[in-house]
């Protein structure tokens, strides 16, 4: 009886281990057996990004292989935008543009938080990030709170870090990171 007991303890720790490194993202579970874009359709806080990967006919990218690093804009994120902006960005005659911003988000391989503020503390205190889209990003760390600024000073805050999925890794953001222009 003992054995079972500490065999259902191990379990329910495990459960909870798994459970943390597959955190809740807009009301949706994310599951580390799921690719980006899989995962991202169930974020209701995601709504706009996944239309307009949709829109860019960046879908089968994002369910590539990878391992992609995805920097991913919340739907306050864009409503933060000029109004006007997302629904002009998704129209066929602007889908470079909106690749282009899109892929601003997108690094080529998976990079961990804590590897991020490493790399952050080694440059000191700040580390380029260059992007899949041709833009680097400048992350920081400000307190607790990891910070990237894009080409035009605009700075969003991961809001949460280290979304595990098939094909790489999902940083939440609180604001889209735009080339320069």
């Amino acid at each position: 009886m003992k054995s079972f007991r500490l065999a259902t303890a191990l379990f329910a720790l495990t459960a909870s281990v798994a459970f943390a490194e597959n955190p809740m993202v807009g009301g949706a579970a994310m599951y580390d057996t799921k690719n980006i874009v899989e995962n991202a359709v169930n974020s209701a806080d995601h709504t706009t990004l996944v239309a307009a990967v949709q829109a860019a006919g960046l879908v089968e990218t994002l369910q590539g292989a990878g391992p992609f690093t995805v920097f991913a804009p919340t739907n306050d994120a864009f409503a933060k935008l000029p109004a006007g902006t997302v629904e002009n960005l998704v129209k066929p005659e602007n889908k470079d543009t909106l690749v282009k911003i899109l892929t601003c988000h997108v690094v080529g391989k998976a990079v961990l938080a804590e590897a991020l503020q490493g790399m952050i503390k080694d440059d000191g205190g700040k580390h380029p990030v260059p992007t899949l889209g041709g833009c680097t990003l400048q992350a920081t760390y400000e307190g607790d709170m990891m910070k990237l600024t894009d080409e035009q000073g605009n700075v969003a805050s991961i809001t949460i870090a280290d979304v595990i999925q098939s094909n790489g890794v999902i940083h939440v953001i609180d604001t889209v990171m735009l080339p320069a222009m």
